[in-house]
């Protein structure tokens, strides 16, 4: 009886071992879980010394490159390529890895190039599903399939600001609720100044000086000629 006992705790043991290592490692695998998240998440900014550090970068027929743009006077991301499914960034770099964002808008400030471009992003929903949204700007109709839901995507001339609020989306396309985000994947054709994560959308005059774009101001005779 005793040898029964100490099989049975020894067991338990193993079982509880092996529960807080599988824990453990899930929680390793979301790269900013236990990061309080309040405000603005930043996951790429242009003019960081290493704007891809998280990311990681595929390339066929094409480049990814920091340049300096001459609207803003600034370092920016290019990617470019001649096909857009080969020429893209993706994060989290290691495939294994999510990101466990839970702030519900994605900003990004890109400039449109005038050739095709698209994004697409993760999530996870509150039945633990898996979606994918996909925006693209030569795609004219919404089509929602039950894990990818694609749309179009205009962008005006320069440079602009994306705003995806990711809980209407997952509301609206499945009826679901919006648990967090698990990656982020940016194709050719654009240039980036950064990506981030907030909890709602503020007004630019709320927005810290980082995260800003500083557009110069046009003299009007140049504007006129």
């Amino acid at each position: 009886q005793r040898n029964c006992l100490f099989s049975f705790n020894r067991n338990q043991k193993i079982r509880e071992h092996r529960k807080h290592t599988f824990e453990r490692r899930v929680r390793e695998l979301d790269m900013f879980k236990n990061t309080f998240q309040s405000g603005f998440l930043s996951i790429l900014y242009s003019i960081g010394s290493k704007p891809l550090q998280i990311w990681d970068k595929k390339v066929r027929n094409g480049h990814i490159k920091r340049v300096t743009d001459n609207d803003i006077h600034s370092y920016v991301l290019e990617i470019e390529g001649a096909n857009v499914s080969t020429t893209y960034i993706t994060c989290p770099a290691d495939p294994k890895k999510t990101l466990g964002i839970k702030l519900p808008f994605l900003v990004m400030i890109i400039k449109n190039l005038k050739k095709y471009f698209t994004f697409e992003v993760q999530v996870l929903d509150d039945k633990n599903v898996r979606r994918r949204f996909r925006a693209s700007n030569y795609q004219s109709t919404t089509r929602v399939k039950p894990f990818i839901c694609t749309m179009p995507m205009r962008l005006d001339d320069g440079w602009n600001q994306i705003q995806f609020n990711l809980s209407d989306f997952t509301r609206r396309a499945y009826g679901t609720n919006y648990s967090e985000t698990l990656r982020v994947q940016i194709h050719a054709n654009c240039c980036i100044r950064r990506v981030y994560f907030s909890d709602r959308l503020y007004a630019e005059d709320e927005l810290p000086a980082e995260f800003k774009l500083y557009l110069p101001v046009q003299n009007p005779k140049s504007k006129q000629q």
